[in-house]
């Protein structure tokens, strides 16, 4: 039975994302995950109230979350970091659906970015998927 998936993208690194958008698709595609909806949010702060309007329909069984916290010169991007992967648990134990992380970050160094991008979308996808056949 074909599982359907959504993903949410941060825009703040469109382009960067946009190659996220890319690989995920063709993961899915390969792992026969069916991608009924693509959300972009402005970061990731907006990223749990996405996911959570997701995965509350009955259509949807597992999201992927998409993005990028880099290094600023204060520990905003860490403490975004910390929430997010605090929301995206506490979402998965209250909804009893995968949620894929391929959000770089946080601290990450522009030079760590562009070799990180496709392989964390890809992983993401791949854990949606693994916890789907569970």
């Amino acid at each position: 039975m074909t599982k359907n998936i959504a993903l949410v993208l941060g825009s703040f690194h469109k382009d960067l994302a946009l190659e996220m958008l890319e690989e995920a698709r063709a993961i899915a595609n390969e792992l026969g995950l069916n991608i009924v909806e693509e959300v972009w949010v402005p970061g990731s702060v907006e990223k749990p109230l996405a996911l959570k309007k997701l995965l509350l329909r009955d259509d949807i069984d597992g999201a992927v979350a998409l993005g990028i916290i880099e290094r600023g010169e204060t520990k905003h991007g860490m403490v975004m970091g910390q929430s997010l992967m605090h929301f995206v648990m506490q979402l998965m134990l209250e909804t009893m659906k995968p949620i894929g992380l391929g959000v770089l970050g946080p601290e990450i160094e522009p030079h760590q970015i562009e070799p990180r991008v496709r392989p964390y979308a890809r992983k993401a996808v791949v854990a949606v998927a693994a916890m789907l056949e569970e």
